[in-house]
């Protein structure tokens, strides 16, 4: 039987039962398999994907939907892979047409390495913002913020999610609520008795990725990194939006070296909703 041409072969939604096959993709492109977060992306969002007749994935990817239940209010699009065997035969753009036109007029987000940028430019998404990956050992020293943190509990969940959804300008129960099970630490800053800001630190191979970061300010944020920081003795891993400068830099000074500058693009809408200055880190760059 003569082999099926790539722009014949469907594109159907995945399930849990293709965990496998997305690691073996992420893998095969030189990525890590990332098993755990693959599994928390398929459940939490929506992925997409390409059967390859000779075995495994042709391509992958991830939408996760943010909004109300009557209504998505935005889509972050992460995890596009196309195996190497397939690359550069325009698999890809047919499958990101494909997610783009699903979505309709909902307004879509992704993280960008700049190899993927001019892909994206081609199909209209915008830059808007940066964001800088960090990764190293944190060392404390100086003098480290006195705001307070402790480990959260059941019942901060009603605050964690009113600070989230003020901060990321649109509601992210879904994803949210998956954290304590996720994560290995999930830990809030109070002031007074209220919930100014949390974060979690969740298992990536060797690393603790410090994500979702949400804080009232750059006090609020280092207290809530050192405080993930004592409790692994694992590298940390992050993504801060650049324009928190003084954060950026003190992360460094702490041992947590750049590894990369990626572009945060933008569909349909001409910047990101919510609070760019309480949002410092996304929870994955795959999920937003």
């Amino acid at each position: 039987m003569p082999t099926p041409s790539l722009a014949s072969l469907p594109i159907r939604r995945l399930t849990l039962h293709d965990l496998t096959a997305c690691a073996d993709l992420s893998e095969d492109r030189g990525w890590p398999r990332e098993e755990h977060k693959w599994g928390f992306l398929l459940t939490a969002g929506k992925g997409y994907g390409i059967d390859d007749p000779d075995g495994g994935l042709v391509a992958a990817c991830v939408v996760t939907e943010y909004g109300s239940w009557e209504r998505t209010e935005l889509g972050a699009i992460g995890m596009v892979l196309v195996a190497g065997r397939h690359a550069r035969q325009g698999v890809g753009r047919r499958l990101m047409r494909h997610v783009v036109s699903l979505m309709g007029t909902t307004p879509l987000t992704l993280f960008a390495t700049p190899f993927g940028r001019p892909l994206y430019e081609e199909l209209g998404f915008k830059v808007t913002g940066r964001s800088e990956m960090l990764r190293g050992h944190f060392t404390p020293g100086g003098t480290e913020s006195r705001v307070p943190t402790r480990p959260a509990v059941a019942e901060d969940l009603p605050s964690i999610l009113q600070l989230d959804e003020e901060a990321f300008g649109t509601d992210r129960t879904p994803l949210i609520t998956r954290l304590p099970s996720f994560a290995d630490q999930l830990r809030v800053a109070e002031e007074n008795g209220r919930i100014i800001g949390y974060t979690a630190a969740w298992p990536n191979m060797d690393t603790h990725v410090v994500g979702p970061l949400i804080a009232r300010d750059t006090e609020t944020a280092k207290a809530l990194i050192a405080s993930l920081a004592a409790h692994t003795h694992r590298p940390l891993r992050t993504d801060i939006d650049v324009r928190h400068e003084e954060l950026l830099s003190w992360a460094r000074a702490r041992g947590l070296a750049s590894v990369a500058v990626n572009a945060v693009m933008t569909y349909g809408i001409t910047e990101l909703p919510g609070d760019w200055r309480r949002r410092v880190a996304p929870l994955t760059v795959a999920a937003g």
